[in-house]
């Protein structure tokens, strides 16, 4: 229920320092991003008064991390790369919007 919760409040990404992997997949499954700090020690470089966005799902690739654009309140800027374990067919789930909407999509253009 975890996952479900992060999309019911509208959330497109969990990031953190480590995931179980029954979340990680459960997050993927959701079509939300599961993702980890490639650096632990950038997790405390990040406040509640940050504006985010995540820099490279046009080009979302298996083994290519993510950036995450970090404008802080006093103006300055910090980027922080973000790694994944998406491969190919998850990356299908996030474009979808989940694992859930790809099936229906599927059996639809199959109809």
């Amino acid at each position: 229920h975890a996952a479900l919760e992060v999309r019911h409040l509208g959330g497109a990404a969990v990031i953190t320092k480590s995931f179980a992997r029954i979340h990680e997949t459960n997050c993927k499954k959701q079509g939300l991003l599961p993702l980890t700090f490639a650096n632990p020690a950038d997790y405390d470089k990040i406040s509640p008064f940050d504006k985010v966005s995540i820099q490279g799902l046009t080009t979302f690739k298996e083994g290519v991390p993510l950036n995450l654009h970090v404008k802080k309140q006093d103006g300055s800027e910090i980027d922080i790369k973000l790694n994944h374990t998406f491969n190919e067919d998850q990356i299908k789930w996030f474009k979808y919007g989940s694992a859930l909407n790809q099936m229906a999509a599927k059996a639809q253009a199959r109809a």
